[in-house]
């Protein structure tokens, strides 16, 4: 096996091992979870060669379809992370695609009920780098259906080499 493929097998183990580990026990819930008002956030999708998006966009917790991925929620309360439904950084790439015209694409990963984004734009990670997604300045530590984003935040998608 090639190091570039063996780095890349490496990362998306590292990730998906701490979007595992981070997230916290499901909760049970006894009535269905209201999704939030929208939220006006701040993102920007850097790709390899140039900025594919730099603005606001205003986004909730919703159902995400992807090529790759099929249709899901991604709510925040993707594996339990929390116990009320919000917006999440990949809705608001999801809204953004839409406003824009811009495509994305990720895998659906059942066991942490999350999307690995793999391509935005027509950048592909691949054995060349990821899609690392950052919240305020700081990586998410859970996938983005997990992590809850408020007004006013900074969500970045950037193409980060391996």
């Amino acid at each position: 096996m090639s190091a570039a493929l063996l780095r890349r097998a490496a990362v998306l183990t590292a990730a998906l091992g701490l979007a595992l580990t981070a997230a916290p026990a499901a909760h049970s819930a006894e009535a269905p979870l209201a999704v939030k008002a929208p939220v006006t956030v701040t993102l920007t999708v850097t790709g390899p060669d140039s900025t594919v998006f730099d603005g606001t966009v205003s986004t909730t917790g919703h159902d995400v379809t992807t090529a790759s991925g099929g249709t899901h929620k991604c709510d925040g309360t993707n594996n339990g992370a929390n116990p009320s439904a919000g917006p999440t950084p990949t809705a608001a790439l999801d809204d953004a695609a839409a406003q824009a015209g811009f495509t994305w694409d990720g895998e659906w990963y059942a066991s942490f009920e999350d999307y690995f984004v793999s391509t935005v734009d027509g950048a592909t990670g691949g054995q060349e780098g990821y899609w690392n997604i950052a919240v305020n300045g700081t990586a998410t530590p859970v996938g983005g259906c997990q992590f809850r984003i408020e007004a006013g935040d900074e969500v970045a998608f950037t193409w980060t080499a391996l």
